[in-house]
C-alpha cells in the first residue's frame, strides 16, 4: 500500500509538471537577479526580491503619486477652507455673519466670481453654533448651502424650495437628531463646517442690494428659542485669496480641513494613503523631512496635472460644434456619477472656481446660469495678454436676465488687476456699443483698439487670461443651440 501511495504521489508530480511547465516562471519579469529599466528608473531585484535600494524606490514613488493625486482630490476642501480662513481671519466675520462682496477690491479675492454680481456669504461652524438658521428673503436671489467639499446641501432662493417666496432654513449640525421646527426648510449637514451665499440677480443690482441684503438674517436656534439675528456686513478693502496655497501651505490648510471635519466613507482609501505622508486624523501633522519633499514634489506636479485637467477638459465636449468652448462647471451638485464619485470633473471646477447650486447647471428656460468658458482663440492658440483678440457676439443673446462675459488671470483664476480696473463686459453696462444687426464685438488687450474703448477689456502682456461667458436666466435657444457663439479670433 505504501509502494502504491509513492508511485501515485511521484506521477502526480510529474503530471503537474507536465501540465503546468514552470508556471511560476513563465512571464515573470522578476525571476533571478535582474534590473529592469522602468518609467521612474531602474529597479533591480535578487532571487525574484527588491534589493533595499529598490524597496525605498518604490516606497517614494508610492507616496509621490499619492501626494499628486491627493492633491487633486483635496482642491473643493482647500479652496473653501482658504475662504473660510479668510472670513475669520482678513474679513474678521462673526461665525455665521454674513459678509458682502460688492464691489472690486471685496471680491478680488474670490476665484472667477462675476464682476457686476453682487454676493453675500457666510461660514458657519456648526460645532460652535449648534443649530443655525438663514433666512432668506423674497425676490430674485439665489444662494446655497454646502458642505465643506462644495456639495449642495440646499439650494437657496429662486431655485430653491422657497422658489423665491422667501424662508427660513434651520441647518443641523452633524449627527444631530429630528427636529420638530414648523415654518422651517430642514437641511441636514454632515459637516461641520458650511458655507451659506447668495447672489443677486436683478438688474439694478443697486436696487436689489437696497432692498433684499437688510433682509437676509442669520442666527442661531435651540427648541427653546432663536438667538440674536445678524445682519449682514461689508467684507472690506482689506487683500485677500481663497485660491488654494502652494507647497506645504496647501498640505497644512488640507490637515486642517481633515481635523476639524468628518472623514466620508467615499474617502476612506485616500485616507489611508494620506498616513504614509504624514497626514491622518487625530495626529498633528508633523511631516518629516523625505515626507515634505515627497509633498512639496506632490503638490507642484498635482497642481501641474489640474492645470491641464482645467484647460482641456478632457472630461467635456465642446459646447458649440467646432468651437473652443465648453461648459465651465462640469461636475454635478453631489459630485456622483452614475458609477462613480467624480474625481477630475470636481477638481477642473474647483481649481478655477468656488461653489456650485443647482441654479448654476439650470435645465429651465429663463431660470438660473450657465457658464461656458475658453481657454484659446480660433486658430488654437492659448490666450495671452499681449494679444489683441475679438469675440464677435451675435444678436440677441439667449439670456432673459443678462450676459457677460469676464477676462480671468490664468495664474490666479481671479479677475485681472489692470489699470483699466474692469475685467468684464455685460449687456447691463451703459454705454455699451452694438452693431448695426444688434451683433457686439467685444475686445481684449494690452490697449484699447481705437474707437472701441467701451466694448474693450485690458489684459495684461506675458500672462495667460481666460473667459467665462456667462448666461442669466438661459433662453431655449441656449439649449437646442440655434444661436452660437464663435471662437474668440486673435486680430494681427
Amino acid at each position: 500500500m505504501r509502494r502504491h501511495r509513492a508511485t501515485l504521489a511521484v506521477a502526480a508530480a510529474a503530471l503537474c509538471a507536465t501540465a503546468f511547465p514552470a508556471l511560476a516562471q513563465d512571464g515573470n519579469p522578476f525571476a533571478g537577479d535582474v534590473t529592469l529599466d522602468t518609467r521612474i528608473g531602474a529597479l533591480s531585484f535578487e532571487s525574484g526580491y527588491p534589493t533595499d535600494a529598490t524597496v525605498q524606490k518604490l516606497y517614494d514613488e508610492m507616496d509621490f503619486q499619492r501626494a499628486a493625486q491627493a492633491y487633486l482630490w483635496g482642491i473643493p476642501a482647500v479652496g473653501l477652507n482658504e475662504w473660510r480662513r479668510a472670513h475669520y481671519g482678513v474679513h474678521g466675520g462673526a461665525n455665521g455673519e454674513m459678509l458682502n462682496y460688492f464691489d472690486f477690491a471685496e471680491k478680488l479675492g474670490i476665484l472667477t466670481p462675476n464682476y457686476t454680481t453682487p454676493y453675500i456669504a457666510t461660514f458657519i461652524d456648526l460645532r460652535e453654533s449648534g443649530p443655525f438658521v438663514v433666512e432668506v428673503p423674497a425676490g430674485l436671489i439665489a444662494g446655497m448651502i454646502l458642505d465643506n467639499w462644495q456639495r449642495v446641501l440646499a439650494d437657496l432662493g429662486v431655485v430653491g424650495p422657497d422658489m423665491g417666496k422667501g424662508g427660513k432654513y434651520l441647518i443641523l449640525p452633524p449627527g444631530h437628531g429630528p427636529v420638530e421646527a414648523p415654518g422651517y426648510y430642514i437641511v441636514q449637514a454632515a459637516s461641520r463646517d458650511v458655507l451659506a451665499g447668495f447672489r443677486l440677480l436683478g438688474d439694478d443690482k443697486d436696487a436689489a442690494i437696497a432692498e433684499l441684503v437688510p433682509q437676509i438674517r442669520t442666527y442661531t436656534w435651540s427648541p427653546e428659542g432663536t438667538g440674536e439675528p445678524m445682519p449682514a456686513r461689508d467684507a472690506g478693502d482689506e487683500p485677500w485669496s481663497q485660491m488654494p496655497p502652494r507647497g506645504m501651505a496647501y498640505w497644512d490648510s488640507l490637515d486642517e480641513v481633515i481635523q476639524r471635519n468628518p472623514v466620508d466613507e467615499r474617502d476612506r482609501l485616500i485616507m489611508a494613503q494620506l498616513r504614509f505622508l504624514g497626514i491622518e486624523r487625530g495626529r498633528p501633522f508633523a511631516p518629516d523631512e523625505r515626507q515634505s519633499g515627497l509633498l512639496e514634489d506632490g503638490a507642484l506636479v498635482g497642481e501641474a496635472m489640474a492645470k491641464a485637467n482645467t484647460s482641456d477638459k478632457r472630461v467635456e465636449p465642446p459646447f458649440w460644434d467646432g468651437t473652443h468652448w465648453k461648459h465651465a462647471l462640469v461636475v454635478s451638485v453631489d459630485q456622483k456619477a452614475a458609477t462613480y464619485d467624480q474625481l477630475d470633473e470636481r477638481a477642473a471646477w474647483f481649481y478655477e472656481a468656488v461653489v456650485i447650486s443647482k441654479a448654476m447647471l439650470t435645465q429651465t428656460p429663463g431660470v438660473g446660469q450657465r457658464y461656458i468658458a475658453a481657454y484659446k482663440d480660433a486658430d488654437d492658440g492659448w490666450l495671452s495678454g499681449e494679444n489683441t483678440y475679438r469675440l464677435h457676439v451675435p444678436a440677441d443673446p439667449p439670456a432673459a436676465g443678462f450676459w457677460s462675459v469676464t477676462a480671468y488671470d490664468e495664474a490666479t483664476r481671479q479677475m485681472q488687476v489692470t489699470e483699466q480696473g474692469r475685467p468684464d463686459i455685460s449687456s447691463r453696462k451703459e454705454d455699451i456699443v452694438a452693431n448695426d444687426d444688434g451683433s457686439i464685438d467685444v475686445w481684449f488687450g494690452p490697449q484699447a483698439p481705437e474707437g472701441h474703448e467701451a466694448n474693450w477689456v485690458q489684459t495684461n502682456p506675458d500672462e495667460g487670461w481666460f473667459a467665462y461667458f456667462r448666461f442669466y436666466g438661459p433662453t431655449e435657444p441656449f439649449f437646442d443651440k440655434s444661436w452660437a457663439l464663435p471662437d474668440i479670433e486673435k486680430i494681427d
